[in-house]
């Protein structure tokens, strides 16, 4: 008997395309990104193209001072579209049957930095600073707290894949029945040591960024909170969008750097058609990760050439920035947009239009585009530092 489909519930989703599920997919697929704009705050002198998340944040002055971060207060604010939906499903579960399950980055850096130059003017760190506000497992923790669930709780850091594995992680929990319903995801917030490290790597774009064009140059970083509630397929899900597939794979080719021939690119991705049992010409729309780094797209329009010559991709990371820990979940939201659409409508890719002549041209999505037929699979990229790669295929019936 084939395991139970896992079903992805409509997700909560903060970026700098906007706030919640609708004004999302509005400027999505209109190409319009309120929260993309330059500034200097975390390149002091140095103006940068950033994806801001202008989301109203809650106070966490009730809650434990090393739970408090703009990291976590973002992580609540996104939580709070899909809360009523999780009291609901969560009413007859047993607490230890919820799982908590989060890819993150960045977590309280920011208060981190803040404390250590009020600490180097003074000698003294800032009351109500406290270490442990940048441990990694504080937003998985802080959120089961907040929930009272006794689940398995932790949070994945792999870099760029890591709210991508949470969502893999939730389905096998699923799977292996040790939990009922998983609340996974991912978030990351805009930090000075974040845009200072990748801008040491010469890896930053001050311009808005150019994936796959002869012209590109670098990233433009963005924060996000993306979540969503799993579960098994039950009576009436039939028509949910589901998370089909995943493939995890492992280059070990470079602490930085992705294998040029896209080795693990590629098994990732097979896996996740395998395990979906979708055969590649079922793949509707491909969300690419697309950095407009030159090696991590010349890697992808080799992979991405090579096993879907025709399918209509895009890299959303013009209309979002790189969100890091969470733009795994965050591009499954919008994978979860595509499918849903009513009128048929892709997500587009902004660039230049100058294709780089040493790389496989890809099927680009054009402005305002509209898919031939329903979209009913897509697959989500995401390669991340150290050689990880991770693919997920959502369907829907």
């Amino acid at each position: 008997m084939p395991p139970s489909p896992i079903v992805l519930l409509p997700p909560a989703v903060a970026c700098a395309l906007g706030d919640g599920l609708e004004n999302v997919r509005e400027a999505l697929f209109s190409g319009v990104s309120p929260g993309m704009r330059q500034s200097d705050t975390y390149s002091p002198g140095r103006v940068l193209t950033l994806g801001h998340a202008e989301t109203k944040l809650p106070s966490l002055d009730g809650f434990p001072v090393p739970q408090r971060s703009r990291n976590n207060a973002l992580l609540l604010a996104a939580f709070a579209q899909i809360e009523p939906s999780f009291r609901e499903l969560a009413h007859d579960i047993p607490v230890h049957r919820i799982a908590v399950i989060l890819g993150t980055s960045t977590t309280g850096i920011a208060e981190s930095e803040t404390a250590i130059r009020c600490h180097h003017q003074t000698g003294h760190f800032p009351e109500g600073f406290h270490y442990s506000q940048q441990e990694l497992g504080s937003p998985a923790r802080m959120l089961a707290e907040y929930l009272g669930c006794t689940g398995p709780v932790y949070s994945v850091s792999t870099a760029c894949t890591s709210s991508a594995k949470a969502l893999i992680s939730g389905a096998r929990l699923l799977r292996a029945g040790l939990a009922d319903l998983v609340v996974a995801g991912g978030v990351d917030t805009l930090t000075r040591f974040t845009i200072a490290g990748f801008s040491s790597l010469e890896a930053v774009s001050e311009t808005p960024c150019l994936p796959f064009s002869a012209n590109r140059c670098g990233i433009n970083i963005g924060e996000a909170a993306a979540l969503f509630l799993m579960r098994r397929q039950t009576a009436g899900d039939e028509h949910a969008v589901t998370l089909a597939g995943w493939g995890e794979a492992s280059d070990g080719y470079h602490i930085s750097a992705p294998d040029p021939n896209g080795v693990g690119a590629s098994n990732a991705i097979l896996e996740a058609l395998d395990r979906a049992g979708c055969p590649a010409a079922d793949i509707g729309y491909i969300n690419l990760h697309g950095t407009a780094t030159h090696h991590n797209d010349a890697m992808e329009s080799r992979v991405v050439s090579r096993l879907f010559p025709h399918c209509p991709a895009s890299s959303t990371k013009p209309l979002t920035g790189h969100t890091l820990g969470a733009a795994g979940a965050l591009e499954a939201v919008l994978a979860w947009l595509t499918l849903t659409d009513s009128a048929q409508r892709l997500p587009p890719h902004l660039w230049d239009g100058i294709q780089d002549p040493n790389d496989p041209a890809l099927p680009l999505v054009a402005p305002r585009s509209r898919a031939a037929s329903k979209v009913r699979a897509a697959l989500s990229t995401s390669f991340a530092f150290g050689g990880g790669n991770t693919a997920l295929l959502l369907k829907k019936t």
